[in-house]
């Protein structure tokens, strides 16, 4: 399952972030391979909004594609 196909208020973990330049910014969040996070929210044809903690970052789609997960 990829990112782009959960529903707001899923709690999931992070299985695969494939692109190296995602993973690093995503690192710098605190967001890695093997977190938890919940989708906040997810935008009509925009970002997909997920929170660890009492941060949020929106994750565009076409990125959010490429991101594998699995449902906590």
């Amino acid at each position: 399952m990829t990112l782009d196909q959960v529903k707001r208020g899923q709690k999931l973990y992070i299985v695969a972030i494939p692109n190296d330049t995602v993973r690093a910014q995503a690192i710098r969040f605190g967001i890695a391979e093997g977190s938890e996070v919940e989708c906040a929210a997810k935008l009509p044809a925009g970002p997909i909004v997920i929170a660890k903690g009492k941060q949020e970052i929106a994750i565009g789609r076409k990125l959010a594609e490429n991101i594998k997960i699995q449902l906590a």
